[in-house]
């Protein structure tokens, strides 16, 4: 497999809300099947920095280091001999029209701009984003740190998914990779999210008013995220 780009993620705000699996039905790529944690199906809103970003290989002037949004959701696929555990992406706003584009139009993502700006520093974390006349932001303070989440924690399903699908139609789904050391966390003390989940489809328009199940923050690391390819 080739890489596609290299970055670092960092400051990774995730925060996770329950959902019945009823409401994620239709977006499920062919070929790939829910992931549960413990019988419980999630949608996460994860907020972090790109930085160093590069494709292949090459920095693109004013497109190395911005903020990204998304709510994804955690899907799996059976292979004879592995499980691949992966994420789908509902929603993906960033700053720049040119990635959106790009990412749109090449890869079948469901990317959007929108006006972004971040404040980061030793003890907060906060985004915020405004499409059309809705502003929305997240924050946390930072925490303890943790380590890396124990194995078959809530916390580890949360962030060791190792894989993208793309539903790209009724019958075609594309598979890449995204590679990254494990992540270690800090305790998300004091999470504040004004978020209109409403744009994301109206059968998330509830998540605005319901607390999250609980909100991550990783530190974040390296990534490569590898060319993609059609599955079926």
């Amino acid at each position: 497999m080739w890489k596609f780009l290299t970055a670092e993620w960092r400051d990774l705000i995730i925060a996770n809300y329950e959902v019945d699996p009823s409401v994620l039905a239709n977006r499920i790529p062919h070929g790939t099947e829910l992931d549960l944690h413990d019988g419980r199906c999630f949608v996460s809103l994860v907020g972090f920095m790109f930085l160093n970003t590069r494709v292949l290989g090459v920095p693109i002037p004013g497109h190395v280091n911005f903020e990204e949004v998304n709510l994804r959701f955690y899907i799996r696929r059976e292979l004879p001999n592995e499980i691949r555990r992966g994420v789908c992406f509902i929603k993906e706003t960033v700053p720049k029209p040119a990635i959106a584009f790009v990412a749109r139009t090449l890869f079948g993502e469901p990317y959007e701009t929108a006006r972004m700006s971040n404040s980061i520093d030793s003890e907060k974390v906060s985004y915020r984003w405004i499409n059309s006349d809705d502003v929305n932001s997240i924050e946390v303070t930072r925490g303890e740190a943790l380590g890396i989440p124990q194995a078959s924690s809530h916390e580890e399903f949360i962030v060791e998914h190792y894989w993208g699908y793309t539903k790209r139609g009724t019958d075609r789904t594309d598979e890449y990779k995204v590679d990254h050391p494990k992540w270690e966390l800090h305790a998300a003390v004091d999470p504040e999210l004004k978020v209109n989940f409403g744009r994301y489809g109206e059968q998330f328009a509830f998540l605005k008013d319901r607390p999250p199940y609980s909100v991550v923050l990783a530190k974040g690391s390296d990534v490569a995220v590898y060319f993609g390819q059609k599955i079926l």
